[in-house]
């Protein structure tokens, strides 16, 4: 995977609950703890920021990209 999701550790920063979030956006835990593990394949930008509003944080504060690394390049 190309973009890694680092809400977790946004809401460990801000010290903020999932439940809380979650609420806030007016998304379920469930969808909340798919996010979180990156087991997502897209964001509404209107819930990214709900999110950001809510943490005051930015997309990237979020998101990271990790490029690929060919296997043959080791």
């Amino acid at each position: 995977m190309a973009i890694e999701v680092t809400l977790d550790v946004m809401l460990a920063v801000r010290k903020v609950k999932s439940k809380d979030l979650a609420a806030h956006v007016g998304i379920t835990d469930a969808n909340l703890s798919l996010l979180k593990s990156g087991k997502v394949k897209g964001i509404r930008f209107e819930t990214l920021s709900k999110i950001c509003d809510y943490l005051d944080c930015t997309p990237g504060d979020l998101l990271r990209y990790v490029p690929d690394i060919p296997e043959n390049a080791a």
